[in-house]
């Protein structure tokens, strides 16, 4: 199914002609198929280079599969290529990106217009010394990347879109950073989604800096933007004078309300140097059991707050839309569980390579349920995929110059696995 994503998608061919300037006079490997087969191990569980092995025992499903050794070299040539290599890849993911969506139709995650990308940061533990790995505000030693991912809503998962690697010790509120990175998720977008209010950029209390907003609200930028704010003294008080009849009922995704929690809008000074059209929202809840109020909350309530410039929406409903950038942890749990648990690398350009692979394998796990699979099967996370649709025994017949995969009948999903290719089938040859 992966194998033939990548076919249906056109994205061999445009990483092969993104990475030619990186191919030598008589090699036998194209640089771009190397890639990704190493990115498809990734996607089936690897996380280093050398569990390339696993496609390299079926030639026939895979192809002629480069050697441990060629595949580190050609990892070694990227990371000397830097920002180069580094553009040229991505350059690629964002030409395949926007024909996928166009394949995928009412399934693309633009399908109402509109399109929100989640930044968010993790800590990647590095078990020995490598280079730019340092001590974290955990109090754990690795690195202290940005990733940014497109949401897929309630229907599907989501796909990277950006990937900076940071030190361990960088902070979490670095405005630059978030910059680069809203840049990189940009750049992964097709045209029209690269400015004005049809692209909403999502963050926690991280991105709520006075740089980094005004930024994207910046004149013929014009993004729309809802980034969490930290809980200053200010705001603390405003909550507390906020009348009882200006709070209303915050609600649920299905359109129920809330229980125990309310939102309110804050206005006046606390609003002087930010943007303008800014709007500051809070939201206060009752505690779950057995969670402790910190020193920010109030009145015996957990106190929430963030900013958005989007206007004409009830600010329940506004406020529903933040709390679903939740779901961007889901994507960071997947990314661990997609070459992410550990940088394999020492040295950070390396390292550079490798989360570039890990972006792309996370777009096939993204891409190929877009694309092939139905209803439930659309959110299978990875790991669920890998052990219902990837891992079931399969043999490969050819016969009468016809090649044909039987899979055990007795498999639950073998029906997914089938509709799937079948899916896959019917969509056009890229051109």
């Amino acid at each position: 199914m992966l194998v033939e994503t990548v076919r249906k998608t056109g994205l061999d061919t445009a990483i092969s002609a993104a990475l030619a300037p990186w191919r030598k006079l008589r090699a036998v490997h194209d640089p771009g198929k190397i890639l990704l087969d190493v990115a498809l191990a990734v996607a089936l569980g690897g996380d280093c280079l050398a569990d390339v092995g696993m496609l390299r025992a079926e030639p026939a499903g895979f192809g002629p599969v480069a050697s441990d050794p060629t595949v580190s070299r050609l990892v070694d040539t990227l990371a000397a290529g830097g920002q180069r290599a580094l553009n040229a890849i991505r350059s690629a993911r964002s030409q395949v990106r926007e024909h996928v969506w166009k394949l995928a139709g009412t399934s693309a995650p633009d399908a109402t217009g509109c399109v929100t990308v989640d930044l968010d940061g993790v800590l990647v533990i590095a078990r020995s010394d490598k280079e730019d790995a340092t001590a974290t505000w955990k109090k754990t030693f690795g690195h202290h990347p940005l990733l940014g991912f497109v949401d897929h809503g309630t229907g599907g998962s989501g796909e990277p879109v950006a990937g900076l690697l940071r030190p361990g010790n960088v902070g979490s509120n670095t405005a630059a950073d978030h910059i680069t990175a809203t840049q990189l998720a940009l750049a992964q977008l097709p045209k029209s989604y690269r400015r004005g209010r049809r692209t909403l950029i999502r963050t926690d209390s991280a991105g709520g800096t006075h740089e980094f907003v005004a930024w994207l609200a910046k004149r013929g930028r014009w993004l729309s933007y809802s980034v969490g704010m930290t809980i200053t003294d200010a705001i603390h008080q405003a909550v507390l004078t906020v009348p009882l009849t200006a709070w209303t009922p915050a609600v649920e995704p299905r359109g129920e309300i809330r229980d125990g929690a309310w939102v309110a809008e804050l206005t006046g000074g606390m609003l002087d140097g930010w943007p303008k059209g800014m709007r500051l929202i809070v939201r206060k809840e009752r505690p779950h059991p057995g969670a402790q109020l910190r020193i920010a909350d109030a009145d015996g309530m957990r106190i929430t707050c963030f900013a958005t410039n989007t206007t004409g929406r009830p600010i329940a409903e506004l406020e529903l839309r933040h709390r679903l950038r939740a779901r961007a942890e889901d994507r960071v749990r997947a990314a661990r569980a997609t070459g992410l648990r550990n940088l394999p690398l020492h040295d950070t350009a390396q390292n550079r390579v490798w989360l570039e692979i890990v972006q792309i394998a996370l777009d096939l796990l993204a891409w190929m349920p877009m694309l092939a699979l139905n209803d439930q099967a659309r959110l299978w996370e990875p790991r669920r995929l890998r052990l219902r649709l990837f891992s079931p025994a399969g043999q490969l017949v050819t016969t009468g110059r016809r090649r044909i995969l039987r899979l055990a009948h007795h498999w639950p999903w073998t029906h997914v696995v089938t509709t799937a290719l079948g899916q896959l089938d019917h969509l056009p040859n890229p051109v």
